[in-house]
């Protein structure tokens, strides 16, 4: 039992639909370029997004928060170098939501109409766009109604400023009231391997809706590529060593499930990484992972997982080995759950405790 690895791509891996467009399935997360994960270099991070961009990646994702603005500033200035036809071909995606003071890693959020107004502005500046291909509300605030989030994101898409609206982090019955309001385009949460918990009602819900489902983190924070230092070797300034999965206990636990990832990629001989990003692809069809990646290598690797082929009992080795809840601790540290709503969750396993 074999999966099908495709080091150089023999077929055009079937689009997946996103926001009015069919895009490659395996877009790129660019909040690494400017924070979160050590230091980064902006020459090399254009140079990805470049090559991105000739391997076929067509979907970008970034936010107002990442770098406080210099994740956007970032995107725009690659934007400004390609031509008329390439840009045409791309998806790119922001959002507002999440207010943070520079050198803090907490955050409170701002869901109110006026606030959504000011930031789509920013955030069209800082892009160099007339018009926000996806524009997300990153973190839901309970104090404002749903329906008038969603109002107020209807009247820039009904005034030319965005073409699709999505959510981040979102519940079902929020998704629902969001999209009766304002055709929802796109739900992002964190989904892979080690994070299952919206397979039970959220996921089934999208495909019903027509909602695409954007998986972030897809690689675990880079867990499931099986080659992540420990936590204490991880630059300063990495907000993985704060986070309670890659520390203690839970680390330890958590290593050894990947070490039976390693072990079974070995006998399939295909990498970690791409078995990882495969899964997703084969779990619904309306999944699409958005994996970041700061150097060449890694966004070869990651784009070669759309031939990955996996059969049912592949699947099925792979959802016995990470059963929903398996992963031990937290997926944040207490400040990064503001704005984040419940979804469904297994009622035993040891992340019981912000589980979601």
């Amino acid at each position: 039992m074999n999966a099908s690895p495709a080091n150089a791509r023999t077929h055009a891996p079937s689009a997946r639909p996103l926001a009015g467009r069919e895009v490659f399935p395996i877009g790129l997360g660019c909040m690494g370029m400017s924070e979160f994960y050590g230091a980064s270099d902006d020459a090399e991070s254009l140079a990805t997004l470049q090559a991105a961009v000739d391997l076929g990646v067509q979907h970008f994702d970034t936010a107002d928060t990442y770098g406080f603005g210099h994740n956007e500033h970032l995107l725009g200035r690659f934007l400004a170098t390609l031509p008329t036809t390439d840009r045409a071909r791309l998806t790119v995606a922001t959002k507002f939501g999440i207010v943070r003071e520079a050198g803090r890693y907490e955050r409170r959020i701002d869901n109110t109409p006026a606030y959504i107004r000011a930031a789509c502005e920013a955030s069209l500046r800082r892009l160099g766009v007339d018009c926000i291909d996806l524009y997300y509300c990153h973190r839901r605030d309970p104090a404002v109604p749903i329906e008038e989030v969603a109002g107020a994101m209807g009247a820039l898409v009904a005034a030319g400023k965005v073409r699709a609206i999505g959510f981040s982090e979102i519940g079902a019955d929020s998704l629902r009231r969001a999209h009766a309001v304002q055709a929802v385009a796109a739900l992002q949460s964190e989904f892979s391997l080690w994070e299952r918990g919206l397979e039970a009602e959220l996921l089934p819900l999208t495909r019903q809706l027509g909602v695409a489902m954007v998986a972030y983190s897809p690689l675990g924070r880079g867990m499931l590529t099986g080659a992540l230092p420990a936590s204490e070797a991880l630059e300063e300034g990495d907000f993985r060593r704060s986070l309670p999965r890659f520390n203690g206990e839970a680390a330890r636990t958590n290593g050894r499930q990947i070490e039976a990832l390693r072990a079974l990629a070995a006998d399939w001989r295909v990498p970690a990484t791409q078995l990882a990003l495969a899964w997703t692809l084969h779990r619904a069809p309306n999944v699409l992972p958005i994996p970041g990646a700061r150097r060449l290598a890694h966004l070869a690797q990651n784009a070669g997982a759309a031939d990955i082929a996996l059969d049912a009992a592949q699947m099925h080795a792979l959802d016995a080995l990470f059963p929903p809840g398996s992963a031990a601790g937290a997926r944040y540290p207490d400040a990064g759950w503001a704005g984040i709503e419940p979804t469904a969750e297994p009622a035993s396993g040891p992340t019981q405790r912000h589980a979601r």
